[in-house]
């Protein structure tokens, strides 16, 4: 696909960067199995951000990225790490990224991946430089848009017929890879099916969780009360709970200041942004006041007190592979729901 030869990959799978789960062990793992595995920045600081990409490289010579959501304190500082260290693929979000294209683009041909949810995001996207975007529906875990990828999808790529597509919200095996090519994606990105692999850093009881046979595609809470963003989360009283209302103003600043601090992130790179940027950062002091949560669930394995990012696709996870094993699982399926569906249409017969 124009995806596999834009990123010089074999197979047309990504991992999107998801905090705490897409490490370094887990992007080289999936980018040896032939896909191209995202580094998330979101709770490194320069120094974990350079040792991470330094590790992968130690564990892999396939290309891989990094992810840069530019609205979060500490991202442009990350994206220059990686600039610095030649990452191939930058993969951008929540953020104007003209200048990242444009040093990357210039001092070393790397390739630039923008995550959208609508096609005013993705003109503008195009318009910074973007070598190609990525769209997550309306399915996807954490921050999917309003539209779902059956529409988004296609509408896209009819509207930018020339730009490389990575499909995100609702895939998690080769039925839905296969569904995607026929939309009019060139790849799919897999989260939350990759977060639930034995290479995964998610918690153990999270995985074992979301893989049980009895959870469904219905098990999920979508809503902006949780962390300032419209996001889906596994459903749990918990989770049900915090969306109802968003917290007290004074309970989120103190939250977040104290996820910065536990994050390492110094608080004169937060105060200036609240005083000046009011709305953004009250956006990103949500964000914040969320971090405690969701590092309950992701690392602790906390499920009663925690909250877990997930995808509707958790319906269609029903056990805990490697990742290569998953990956050829995948492809296969993909190729033989091709071919039948090729039959099915007609494929093949020639005309009476």
């Amino acid at each position: 696909t124009r995806i596999t030869s834009l990123f010089a990959c074999k197979y047309p799978i990504i991992l999107p960067g998801m905090s705490w789960i897409s490490d370094a062990s887990l992007v080289a793992a999936v980018s040896n199995a032939g896909g191209v595995g995202i580094l998330a920045t979101g709770p490194l600081n320069e120094q974990q951000t350079r040792e991470a990409i330094k590790k992968i490289r130690l564990m892999t010579d396939k290309p891989f990225g990094i992810g840069c959501t530019l609205l979060m304190p500490g991202a442009k500082e990350n994206a220059k790490i990686a600039i610095e260290e030649q990452v191939p693929i930058i993969n951008i979000s929540l953020g104007k990224g003209d200048w990242i294209a444009e040093r990357v683009h210039g001092e070393y041909g790397g390739k630039v991946l923008t995550t959208v949810t609508n096609s005013k995001h993705a003109q503008s996207a195009l318009d910074s430089g973007a070598d190609a975007l990525m769209l997550t529906g309306h399915e996807a875990a954490a921050h999917g848009g309003d539209v779902t990828s059956l529409v988004l999808i296609p509408s896209i790529s009819k509207r930018f017929p020339e730009v490389p597509i990575v499909a995100a919200g609702g895939f998690a095996d080769g039925r839905g890879l296969a569904a995607a090519i026929s939309l009019g994606a060139d790849a799919v990105a897999m989260g939350s099916r990759f977060a639930i692999t034995k290479e995964s850093a998610l918690a153990q009881r999270m995985k074992e969780i979301i893989s049980d046979s009895e959870r469904t595609e219905s098990d999920t809470v979508y809503g902006k009360n949780f962390d300032g963003i419209p996001a889906r989360v596994l459903k749990s009283d918990e989770s049900l709970r915090l969306n109802v209302r968003p917290a007290p103003l004074m309970v989120v600043i103190y939250r977040a200041f104290n996820a910065a601090r536990k994050m390492n992130i110094p608080l004169y790179k937060v105060i200036p942004g609240l005083i000046t940027q009011w709305e953004k950062m009250y956006i990103v002091a949500q964000f914040g006041a969320a971090t405690e949560s969701l590092m309950k669930a992701t690392i602790d394995g906390n499920y009663e007190e925690g909250v877990q990012f997930i995808g509707q696709s958790q319906g269609l996870i029903g056990d805990i592979p490697t990742v290569n094993e998953l990956v050829q699982r995948i492809i296969n399926e993909a190729t033989d729901v091709s071919s039948r569906s090729f039959a099915a249409l007609g494929g093949g017969e020639k005309e009476q």
